[in-house]
């Protein structure tokens, strides 16, 4: 049997946080479970997070009018992305689950995701959403936040956390394809005692044994949008839906309800 190949991308600035423990308890039970993990430890590795003409070897294209998407593009096909970027490329590439810490979207996590996920590498046109690049892997997103749960609600004040998440699960991670599991979030750790926070970490131990095996997040799949009508969605699957209560996912809601904890929970 071929061991699973994780890929961790890590962001925070201390060995001691609560992010960190997160990250070390997931390295060690999958570890455990036969997989092969390979740690990106974004500030250890200093790790640029500027999206710049400096991250192409050699010329570009068009100096006078420089299009980082289409630079960058070109650079992938001919082999001339800076080193730091195609190490991350590979390491993306042989994983098969790609789980990302961060701390409130740090600038060096926002950085990775701009250099390392580059047109043509991993999503063209053609080839995105749920025909993406990446559809046969798995991402997810594990997180801590500053507030209490009750603070990221449709009547909190921080609004409803399922808002939050669509731009980065949607308008990232699938529109690369990847298949996004329910994000793992760690509700105000640094609020909490420690055996409280020691709870926490018990039940993202318990969650990892089986994390392999979850289903993802739903969405709604690219063939129900008309290409040749600017992407909007197909009449039929609009009648469908009319008469249901909640709209189809958070960003296609239809304007209807949004349906509750779609990008929270699978199979919602």
């Amino acid at each position: 049997m071929v061991s699973e190949k994780v890929l961790i991308v890590y962001a925070h600035q201390s060995s001691g946080s609560f992010n960190s423990a997160a990250k070390d308890a997931a390295v060690e039970v999958l570890t455990a479970k036969g997989c092969t993990v390979e740690v990106s430890d974004l500030y250890a590795m200093k790790f640029k997070a500027t999206a710049t003409a400096e991250d192409i070897t050699g010329k570009v294209k068009n100096a006078d009018h420089f299009c980082y998407g289409e630079e960058t593009k070109l650079a992938w096909e001919a082999g001339k992305l800076t080193a730091d970027i195609t190490e991350e490329q590979r390491k993306l590439t042989e994983a098969d689950l790609f789980p990302m810490y961060w701390f409130t979207v740090p600038a060096i996590m926002k950085g990775w995701m701009d250099r390392v996920l580059t047109l043509g590498f991993a999503f063209t046109h053609e080839k995105r959403y749920s025909q993406g690049i990446f559809k046969d892997k798995k991402a997810m997103l594990s997180f801590t936040t500053g507030s209490q749960e009750s603070m990221f609600t449709a009547n909190g004040i921080n609004g409803d956390m399922n808002v939050t998440l669509w731009p980065l699960q949607n308008g990232i991670l699938h529109y690369c394809g990847f298949q996004v599991l329910a994000p793992q979030i760690f509700w105000a750790p640094s609020h909490v005692p420690s055996e409280a926070r020691g709870t926490m970490l018990e039940s993202w131990r318990m969650r990892m044994q089986g994390l392999l095996g979850e289903n993802p997040l739903a969405f709604t799949p690219l063939d129900c949008f008309d290409g040749e009508k600017g992407y909007q969605l197909k009449p039929e699957v609009h009648e469908k839906h009319a008469a249901k209560e909640f709209g189809l996912t958070v960003g296609i809601h239809l304007g209807k309800a949004l349906p509750p904890n779609n990008q929270m929970k699978a199979g919602v």
